[in-house]
């Protein structure tokens, strides 16, 4: 019995420790202005009221009622399940019924920042929060006993009804051969108690045990010993797909630039790959640095846009910091040999992405003060406010004909469950200073995925 108890004391006591270590690790921090100085200060001591300022990477520290929001857009899959960022507006004034999703004046905690900054009021902390409102209704949920619970419990009834029926047989029997009732009752309890059995405990809990044992090995915390077992009986796992089964890394796997489609290889942030352009006979890595219509197409990949790639750990890991799908457009770009060589343009003006546009501009001014205009968005939109093509380093007109392949194209990949943007642009800028998404040179398409573990196909 000693031993039965310290072993599953001590096999629940080190994974509650292994827990509170992974909680501590994970403790968020918050930029906080308090009087009129910018602190950062454990996001557990923020209080209704703070002003606390957010920018792209950051955790939101509470649930903020925004002042400010520049280019601003966040993660709230943990909350709304979408997996697209959705974009903040400080100004919009929305009634106090909105739902959750649509409301786009509002910082929610335990989301992050994927782009651009802001500033906002503490409306809400701790269990107040909405994932706070989450972490509650979880709280209220009835623990149902687990499947090995069910079985030795009705493996105790049954003994129990067994030993009842035995003890009273045994009871008149002796009553029938002249034993007094005294002795008659005696010899039927201790068989009853004989019946009884103690070491079924120890057995399933050395057992459990064991198996604990085999799923720490395997980077498993298990918190309590029969829920060993209960994963045994799973059938089915429901899970949510964003963030859960595939990487969450966003991989440029296809390329349209200059008439010619391109392969490429390499996965997740680590600007690793080559490019095989399609039907080219023999698979043969694509020289890119002398095709200009794919530099141009890389380049509107590189510069129109917010996000950051750098190295993770000294393993050759890279992350992104900003939204994963302009990461992934960069992680192209230097797949292509370009953030190696070129500087990056000053940007002068910029047209931010809307749900309504489905597409961003910016207008750069690179060292020789030439202006130029890059955009990136939905290909249906996109190709509209296109009247030309560039191919065969030449520009021509966008005839209906190539316009109908075009959309051809980006179906297939799409039907490849690949994330289709085109990319264009406009050298005009020069002389005409602002931003025109009507007037626009075709450069390409690229087709990316968020591809699924490795770990999660077994």
């Amino acid at each position: 019995v000693l031993l039965n108890a310290l072993m599953g004391f001590f096999q629940e006591g080190r994974a509650e420790k292994a827990l509170a270590a992974l909680q501590s690790l994970a403790a968020p921090s918050a930029k906080v202005i308090r009087d009129g100085q910018l602190a950062s200060i454990p996001a557990r001591e923020l209080v209704p009221g703070d002003l606390v300022e957010i920018e792209a990477g950051d955790n939101v520290p509470a649930d903020l009622r925004l002042l400010t929001a520049f280019a601003m857009r966040v993660q709230e899959a943990s909350l709304t399940g979408e997996s697209s960022p959705v974009e903040k507006d400080a100004e919009v004034l929305l009634p106090e019924s909105t739902p959750l999703a649509d409301r786009r004046n509002m910082a929610y905690m335990s989301t992050v920042l994927a782009n651009g900054q802001g500033r906002g009021i503490v409306v809400a902390t701790g269990m107040q929060t909405e994932i706070g409102r989450i972490a509650g209704l979880l709280q209220e949920f009835e623990r149902e006993p687990t499947p090995l619970q069910r079985q030795l419990a009705g493996v105790g009834r049954s003994l129990v009804i067994v030993c009842l029926t035995l003890v009273g047989i045994i009871f008149f029997l002796g009553l029938l051969h002249g034993n007094s009732w005294i002795e008659a009752l005696l010899s039927s309890v201790s068989l009853a108690v004989a019946a009884v059995p103690e070491g079924l405990p120890a057995v399933v809990t050395t057992a459990l045990a064991l198996g604990l044992q085999r799923m720490a090995r395997r980077n498993a915390l298990v918190r309590k010993l029969p829920s060993v077992e209960t994963l045994g009986c799973v059938s089915v796992i429901c899970s949510d797909k964003t963030g859960t089964l595939p990487r969450n890394e966003m991989t440029v796997r296809e390329l349209l630039a200059g008439g010619v489609h391109y392969h490429v290889t390499g996965s997740g942030y680590a600007p690793k790959g080559e490019f095989f352009a399609v039907g080219a006979g023999p698979e043969r890595s694509a020289r890119l640095t002398d095709d200009q219509d794919v530099q141009v197409g890389l380049r509107i990949a590189a510069y129109c846009n917010h996000a950051q790639v750098q190295p993770h750990t000294s393993e050759g890991e890279w992350t992104v910091i900003g939204d994963p799908t302009e990461g992934a457009l960069i992680v192209l770009a230097m797949k292509g040999g370009l953030m190696s060589r070129d500087r990056k343009p000053q940007v002068v003006r910029e047209l931010p992405f809307d749900s309504e546009r489905k597409a961003m501009s910016v207008l750069l001014k690179d060292e020789s003060h030439l202006r130029v205009q890059y955009t990136k968005g939905a290909p249906e939109c996109i190709l509209a406010g296109c009247v030309s093509e560039r191919r065969n380093n030449q520009v021509i007109p966008l005839t209906d004909d190539r316009r109908r392949e075009i959309h051809q194209v980006n179906s297939e990949m799409a039907s490849r469950a690949l994330r289709v943007l085109a990319l264009a642009y406009r050298d005009d800028a020069e002389t005409e200073p602002r931003i025109d998404e009507q007037s626009l040179t075709f450069a390409g398409l690229v087709g990316m995925i968020d591809p699924p573990r490795d770990e999660a196909i077994a």
